[in-house]
């Protein structure tokens, strides 16, 4: 097997390794809304919402990761960069969006929330 027949073949197990996480998170979101296992802090069609924004977000990641090895393997020319470049853009916004939606917060304030250290109980 040549190299840029294995390049091919990974940026495609990579789609549909995308697909599939995706397509899965649905499936498994869906089965744990409709089979709620336990009464939970968390309402049930929140918890949905948030499994399903997960499995979208995880989807999302390996499909750029895809987008990347088609793109850089494949066409290294500059119209497929920027392309590539459009591409990995609107899927990075969609998933801050996503983070947002599900964690009431940009991805960037986690490290942030960190740092501050917890006040201590006075005694």
């Amino acid at each position: 097997m040549q190299v840029r027949e294995f390049v091919e073949l990974a940026g495609t197990a990579a789609e549909i390794a995308g697909v599939v996480l995706i397509i899965g998170g649905l499936a498994i979101a869906s089965a744990r809304y409709v089979l709620p296992a336990g009464s939970g802090s968390v309402p049930r069609y929140q918890r949905y919402r948030q499994d399903l924004g997960r499995a979208i977000l995880l989807g999302l990641e390996v499909l750029v990761a895809a987008d990347i090895v088609r793109t850089v393997a494949f066409t290294p020319t500059m119209d497929s960069v920027i392309v590539l470049a459009m591409i990995v853009a609107i899927r990075t916004f969609l998933s801050w969006s996503l983070a947002l939606e599900l964690e009431g917060r940009w991805p960037w304030q986690r490290a942030a929330e960190r740092l501050v250290p917890e006040p201590q109980p006075q005694r």
